[in-house]
């Protein structure tokens, strides 16, 4: 079946649960590693979610798209992963390491300056997230990192979509303004 396909067919008619898995796993790993910023935790995290999923297939109502439903249930994995004080130590690993940011720049047929800039400006933009509430760090997350729609935002996580404006408005003030700190 088209991966296409795969993503439009509500979760309960889908027979072939590996290729959901194959299709949406880089996106919900990329969110719950943006998220977490410690690749073992978002890995645990990521399996948890289609773990959660695949349970919970037959109750997926299809008010939403099979990658709304899987981010919203990363989102809320992410949610109690941060709220656990057993596992508070994820705050001290160190941020996402700018080496590994090439694997996220598209284009590899850059010059080493011009990828060393973008490194450079992405490890800015990660130290600038660090300093987000919990909200604002993962709706600027969902829509830079993820490029999600407001509304797709709103539904992964619950929120209403002017509240999602707001907390991406507040988020992208507060990153410019560390950046330009920064500089």
């Amino acid at each position: 079946m088209e991966p296409s396909a795969i993503a439009d067919l509500p979760a309960t008619e889908i027979d072939d649960f590996d290729a959901v898995v194959e299709l949406h796993w880089p996106r919900i790993f990329r969110f719950t590693l943006a998220s977490v910023r410690d690749r073992d935790a978002a890995q645990t995290l990521t399996q948890d979610c289609f773990v959660r999923a695949y349970r919970g297939r037959e109750r997926f109502r299809g008010d939403c798209g099979i990658q709304t439903w899987l981010m919203q249930i990363a989102v809320n994995l992410v949610r109690d992963f941060a709220r656990n004080r057993r596992l508070q130590f994820w705050r001290q690993a160190p941020a996402v390491d700018p080496d590994n940011a090439s694997e996220w720049i598209p284009d590899r047929s850059l010059s080493p300056e011009a990828k060393a800039l973008i490194q450079e400006r992405l490890a800015a933009v990660w130290s600038a997230t660090a300093s987000l509430s919990e909200r604002q760090r993962t709706v600027f997350l969902l829509r830079f990192v993820e490029d999600m729609a407001l509304a797709e935002i709103a539904a992964a996580t619950g929120m209403k979509e002017g509240t999602v404006k707001g907390h991406l408005f507040r988020a992208v003030q507060a990153v410019r303004e560390r950046i330009g700190r920064l500089e």
